[in-house]
């Protein structure tokens, strides 16, 4: 999608802001703004300006950030000016953990994610068949069976939706991604089951993963981490359009979002989308592609062969390991068992630690930037440790290691981000929703130290926020009222859910901006509003930073109602 073709869609949207053209200056060809942004108050995130008046941008760049006065003098008869009297302009924000095409391809599925029961789910996957033709797969979903914890402590079960789903094969994820339900017809299309049902003699045992059985020792259908390759290959490849679309989807979502910037976690099948829509023209934001870690050799031959330009709206460079699974599937690999369920051990290890460790040293010594999902308190010291080591081995760079996720940290490793310059990678919207249930699954004491915003800021660490969307959506907003109140989605945490680890909204902000450009490598053309950066924008149609602290909880339902990649309105309300 291109951005011309988005501002023609939004231009027919009622604006809620005014679309002024003003001067009586006599025009020159390059002495005027292009655009200006006037009226409300300009958060820069820089230190040395915090504040300013008002934004003029030329072409792709921040012409002038000051005063109202010193903006005016840069508009002339054709520049748009955007008055945004009572509102905020910031950054633009930076997700620093997506998965792109995901979450294209979840907002045309089934919607499983506020399913409330068993039987919510089951009526929901039988009336999505409906709409679709016959064998066509069903995929994405993003249930959670925490929702109807209170009436099942079960997790699903294929016998809920065969029935309905005799001619569609169903392989729908929880919503963090490390679980999933195949139906009857999807396991038989992965030759585990027979025409007939039976299981076959192909094995489920399967290293760093799990197929669940019932009591009768049936398949369930439920696949965790690892074990979600024993169907995730017989799944029917995406068409092109398909996944151009699924692209343009995600696209339209985050830019509403006010995100200018993704990191995508992915594979390089998906670079393949994003490097088509490069070569039409037709990417709308700028995207991160990062592959995994154990292709870095491709990686670096890629980069040697075709290195991207400095103003590409599309960045090769980065690499993604995974070490544990999740907290919500039981697989996040901790020191001490699950509070709730004791036999299921401490977690599953989605990659063996000597691998990420083998692989991250090499992918250092080429010069790539390493990202490393770990959730568990083990997996946490354990890729601590791992970076550690490589650092003392390849010697003092800037080289910014990311630990994606860093959920559940124990507390005498809370220190060593800030000391060993790993950036932590987190998303705050899981705080209010694994909030609802975290203490149960693991306990009160290591519950402080779940998604530890406050004692990682405090320690000097970097931290920088995104979504994880699809698993949580892609609404920086809702992330910076999670990180400022800790209220759970539930209601049941009015003060906050360990609120001792709140932060401030501007704290949650720089997560968003600053810490984002950072952890890009990008904060020399993006994450603050100065003269001569890359004229990326927010504007929020309230002033989330003049709120009171009691007043914090309102941030949810404030806004984007202007969005600028490259100095293009590419979204406005």
């Amino acid at each position: 999608m291109t951005i011309s073709r988005v501002s023609s869609v939004v231009a027919t949207v009622a604006l809620s802001f005014s679309l002024i053209g003003c001067s009586t200056q006599q025009d020159s060809n390059d002495s005027f703004a292009d655009l200006a942004i006037v009226g409300g108050r300009v958060w820069t995130g820089s230190a040395a300006q915090p504040w300013a008046e008002a934004v003029a941008v030329k072409g792709s760049r921040l012409l002038q950030v000051g005063s109202s006065k010193s903006v005016q003098a840069a508009i002339g008869p054709s520049t748009q000016v955007h008055d945004v009297s009572g509102g905020l302009v910031v950054p633009g924000f930076i997700d620093t953990h997506v998965h792109f095409l995901d979450g294209g391809f979840g907002l045309a599925s089934v919607q499983l994610r506020d399913a409330a029961t068993p039987e919510m789910f089951a009526e929901r996957v039988a009336q999505f068949v409906e709409t679709i033709p016959e064998g066509t797969w069903i995929l994405n979903g993003d249930w959670d069976h925490e929702q109807w914890a209170k009436h099942s402590n079960d997790l699903p079960h294929r016998d809920w939706i065969d029935q309905a789903t005799p001619n569609h094969p169903v392989f729908v994820f929880r919503l963090d991604g490390h679980m999933a339900l195949a139906n009857s017809a999807a396991l038989r299309a992965a030759g585990l089951l027979d025409a007939e049902g039976n299981e076959t003699a192909t094995s489920t045992e399967v290293a760093g993963g799990e197929a669940v059985r019932d009591a009768d020792g049936r398949l369930t259908g439920v696949l965790k981490d690892n074990a979600l390759g024993l169907v995730a290959p017989y799944v029917p490849k995406p068409s092109l359009e398909s996944e151009d679309r699924a692209l343009e989807a995600a696209s339209r979502y985050v830019l509403k979002q006010g995100v200018t910037t993704v990191h995508h976690m992915g594979t390089w099948a998906d670079l393949a989308v994003f490097e088509r829509a490069e070569e039409k023209g037709t990417l709308a934001l700028s995207i991160h592609s990062c592959v995994p870690l154990s292709t870095w050799e491709k990686l670096q031959a890629r980069i040697a062969d075709q290195p991207s330009p400095a103003d590409s709206l599309l960045q090769l460079g980065c690499l993604k390991g995974m070490v544990d699974g999740s907290l919500g599937s039981h697989t996040a690999v901790f020191f001490d068992p699950y509070t709730d369920l004791p036999e299921s051990g401490t977690g599953l290890y989605v990659t063996a630690i000597e691998e990420i460790d083998r692989d991250a040293a090499a992918a250092d010594r080429a010069g790539l930037r390493v990202n490393v999902h770990a959730i568990g308190d083990r997996a946490i010291r354990e890729t601590l440790d791992t970076f550690a080591r490589i650092a003392a081995t390849n010697g003092e760079r800037d080289r910014r290691f990311r630990i994606e996720h860093a959920q559940h940290i124990h507390p005498d490793d809370i220190q060593r981000f800030a000391a060993e310059g790993v950036i932590a990678s987190m998303q705050p919207y899981h705080a209010i929703d694994d909030g609802r249930w975290a203490t149960r699954v693991i306990g009160v004491e290591r519950s402080q130290t779940t998604y530890a915003f406050r004692s990682l800021i405090d320690s000097g660490a970097e931290v920088a926020f995104g979504s994880d969307w699809a698993v949580a959506p892609a609404t920086p907003l809702e992330g910076i009222y999670a990180a400022a109140t800790r209220q759970t989605l539930d209601g049941n945490n009015p003060g906050g859910w360990v609120p001792e680890q709140r932060i401030s909204v501007e704290q949650a902000l720089r997560a968003y901006t600053v810490a984002g450009a950072r952890a890009g490598f990008e904060e020399a053309e993006k994450g603050t509003l100065e003269v001569g950066k890359r004229a990326d924008i927010a504007v929020i149609d309230r002033d989330i930073l003049a709120l009171a602290k009691e007043d914090w909880p309102t941030i949810k339902d404030a806004q984007i109602a202007l969005t600028i990649v490259a100095g293009k309105v590419v979204e406005r309300r």
